[in-house]
C-alpha cells in the first residue's frame, strides 16, 4: 500500500497515537472510517457506471492486454519498419533491455563515427549554441 512496509505502518500509527492523543483519536478514527467509505462508494459507483456505459462488452475486455507497462518502444517501431513483426520471446517487460545490434547496424555505427577523432582528457564535447 503507497509502498509502505508493515513496519513502517506500523510505526506511522504509533506515532499518530502520541501525537493525537487518547481524546482526539476516536474522532480521527471516524472521520478515518467515513473516508474510507466513501472512497469505496466513488469506485464502486464509477465501476458500475463504466460497466452501464459499455455494456455486454465490458467483461469481454482483455485487462492485461491494455496495461502500459507491456509496451516496448524499440518493438513498436521495430515492427513498424519491418515487413513481418519480430515477436518477443520472454515476457513483454524486462528488467534489463537487451540490444541485439546486426552486422549492419554495426557496420553503419563505425561509419558514422569514422570520422571522428575521440575526445582527449579534459577536453568538452562540442556545444552548438543554434541547437538548443
Amino acid at each position: 500500500m503507497f509502498g509502505l512496509s508493515t513496519e513502517k505502518f506500523v510505526i506511522l500509527v504509533i506515532i499518530a497515537l502520541f501525537v493525537l492523543g487518547p481524546e482526539r483519536l476516536p474522532h480521527y478514527a471516524a472521520q478515518l472510517a467515513k473516508l474510507v467509505k466513501q472512497l469505496r462508494r466513488m469506485v464502486d459507483g464509477a465501476k458500475n457506471q463504466l460497466a452501464d456505459e459499455m455494456g455486454d462488452d465490458f467483461n469481454d475486455v482483455d485487462w492485461r492486454k491494455l496495461d502500459p507497462r507491456q509496451y516496448d518502444p524499440r518493438r513498436i517501431i521495430r515492427d513498424a519498419l519491418l515487413d513481418e513483426p519480430v515477436r518477443p520471446v520472454g515476457p513483454a517487460v524486462s528488467a534489463v533491455p537487451s540490444v541485439v545490434l546486426t552486422a549492419e547496424d554495426e557496420t553503419l555505427a563505425a561509419a558514422s563515427l569514422a570520422g571522428r577523432a575521440p575526445l582527449l582528457a579534459g577536453e568538452s564535447a562540442p556545444f552548438d549554441s543554434e541547437s538548443t
